[in-house]
């Protein structure tokens, strides 16, 4: 990938995408893939807010039965199998237990799991038997404790078992796709910020023509003109669509759901669990990457985007909800090993309501067209979930082509690969690298598969081509990430931050602080190719070290 707004303000493109999140990576990708010349442009990093802030889950999502969104779950689950097919190296599926106190909620889950299984009938359509998941099943008291001590085992009738699939990586799948759009012709650039939307004519017969753009690395301003605009910018959605209003209003409105995440050291092997505490909602504690992920609240936050984060006051009152639903685990605030915040989007339905409810709103999304409101050239894709990204930007690309009136070629999204993608069987793709290369530590490589999967190959030869051996070892002795990596993200991946790396491209920091040292050498290699001095290095490493502790209270 080439960042170069100069060029990219010299071209008249078919379709501009504001937002570099998962919705808006996809975008790119498929309309580049059909033949559309494409602009994208990220005010941030790509895949560095919502689509970075979740569980983790690419999920069916089985709550959504109470609520009788049978389509919207059969959707999911589709594209649960879509991305386990497209991205094998980052989804894998993940068994969930529910623990049951009672008789008749035993006797409604049963029937909502059955429903679950029937809605997801072609799970098991992939080639890959180890991507493959069972019908739900029913566990024993007995069977249930010794699978999760911790659960309160007074008045406990069993658990249910089924399944769903968890991401290694969701930040780099998003950059997997931007990269695809990348390869198709695609401009792209993060740290790119829209101050205005361009439009021509007035009244009610206006026509957005593209925006303008201020590169945040430079200064620089730029215009990037085409015929239709793509509004993907999750929970700055209506703030984009009210630049586009000649009275600053939003023609939709959001619901901003704030969910938090815990990350804690190791609790359960390999099973995740399904939570219903007695004050209502829901949480998950699932395995992640020989740690576990405990999450989400689900509030309403009425906060600008930009000033999203973690507070202390949210980590008691989230690990007093977690000891309500499992007393056995007995947390405290020092099992907390990180933390993460993330804000969904939500379509209000209901905008007149002053009393919003972020958990019972629908994840459903909604692509509108700004011409029925007077202002055509501008599409807006709100709400949504991740797990449905692929398929909203599919909708998305349809209708551009129906308003551009371009015969471009049906959607591919679906069976092509993501970057790194190409792979039949995951195990024996793992197996394969480890005899490939038995010059690396065998939890470098397995890394290198997980992290980069059929391009892992390439993060090796550049450090071979730089002839610098030394890329090829831990960038530390409590990581398996090399420094290679660091170059790779660096020159072909568009990091330009020490957060980019350790937040999006190694993940290094998504577990909690990687160790000062780890930082410091991360951000040498920094120096060097990006030609930082020592105040921005100084910088880097200030504003990197920032996502590791909570803010205040009052922010």
């Amino acid at each position: 990938m080439e960042r170069n707004l100069e060029r990219m303000a010299a071209t008249r493109h078919d379709v501009l995408i504001i937002g570099g999140g998962i919705t808006g990576a996809c975008i790119a990708r498929d309309a580049a893939m059909r033949g559309l010349s494409v602009a994208l442009v990220e005010k941030k990093d790509f895949s560095s807010a919502t689509s970075s802030g979740s569980s983790k889950l690419v999920h069916g999502g089985l709550r959504y039965l109470a609520n009788f969104e049978l389509g919207l779950v059969r959707e999911s689950l589709r594209e649960r199998r879509i991305w386990e097919r497209i991205a094998p190296h980052m989804v894998t599926p993940v068994p969930f237990l529910i623990p049951l106190y009672g008789s008749a909620s035993a006797l409604k889950l049963k029937i909502g799991l059955t429903l679950y299984d029937l809605l997801s009938y072609d799970r098991n359509r992939l080639e890959d038997p180890d991507k493959h998941m069972p019908a739900h099943r029913r566990l024993t008291p007995e069977e249930a404790l010794a699978r999760a001590p911790f659960l309160d085992p007074n008045g406990l009738k069993g658990a249910m078992v089924y399944y769903d699939c968890q991401m290694y990586s969701p930040e780099r799948i998003g950059v997997e796709c931007i990269g695809d759009a990348a390869d198709n012709g695609a401009h792209v650039a993060n740290y790119a910020q829209v101050d205005e939307i361009l439009t021509a004519g007035d009244g009610n017969a206006r026509k957005v023509t593209g925006a303008r753009v201020t590169d945040l690395l430079d200064g620089s301003s730029h215009e990037i003109r085409a015929d239709l605009t793509i509004n993907a910018t999750g929970p700055w959605g209506d703030m984009v669509m009210a630049l586009a209003e000649q009275d600053g209003a939003p023609a939709r409105s959001l619901i901003r759901s704030k969910g938090i995440h815990l990350i804690t050291r190791k609790l359960t092997d390999d099973m995740a669990l399904a939570v219903m505490p007695s004050g209502g909602g829901h949480f998950f504690v699932i395995p992640w990457r020989g740690h576990t992920i405990i999450g989400t609240t689900d509030t309403v936050f009425k906060g600008k985007p930009d000033e999203l984060g973690v507070t202390e006051t949210d980590i008691t009152a989230f690990l007093k909800v977690i000891n309500q639903g499992l007393p056995g685990l007995n947390l405290r605030r020092d099992d907390v090993e990180h933390f993460y915040a993330g804000l969904r989007p939500l379509v209000d339905t209901n905008p007149n309501d002053d009393e919003k409810d972020s958990y019972g709103a629908s994840r459903a999304a909604e692509v509108f067209d700004h011409a029925s409101e007077g202002v055509d050239g501008l599409l807006s894709a709100l709400g949504g979930k991740w797990t449905t990204s692929r398929h909203l930007a599919e909708q998305v690309v349809d209708m551009a082509l129906e308003k551009l009136d371009h015969t471009g070629s049906k959607c591919v999204t679906a069976t092509t690969p993501v970057q790194g993608g190409e792979i039949t069987r995951y195990a024996e793709f793992e197996a394969a690298a480890l005899k490939r290369l038995p010059q690396l530590a065998p939890e470098i490589v397995r890394n290198l598969a997980r992290n980069h999967g059929s391009r892992m190959d390439d993060v090796v030869a550049l450090a071979e081509s730089l002839g610098q051996p030394e890329l090829l070892t831990p960038l530390s002795n409590e990581t398996h990430t090399i420094g290679a990596q660091v170059v790779y993200a660096i020159r072909t991946e568009m990091a330009r931050s020490l957060d980019d790396i350790l937040q999006r491209r190694t993940g290094l920091g998504t577990l909690g602080h990687p160790g000062h040292d780890t930082i410091r050498r991360i951000a040498e290699i920094c120096r060097q190719e990006l030609g930082w001095d020592d105040d921005e290095t100084t910088r880097q490493i200030t504003q990197a070290e920032k996502r590791f502790v909570t803010i205040d209270d009052a922010a």
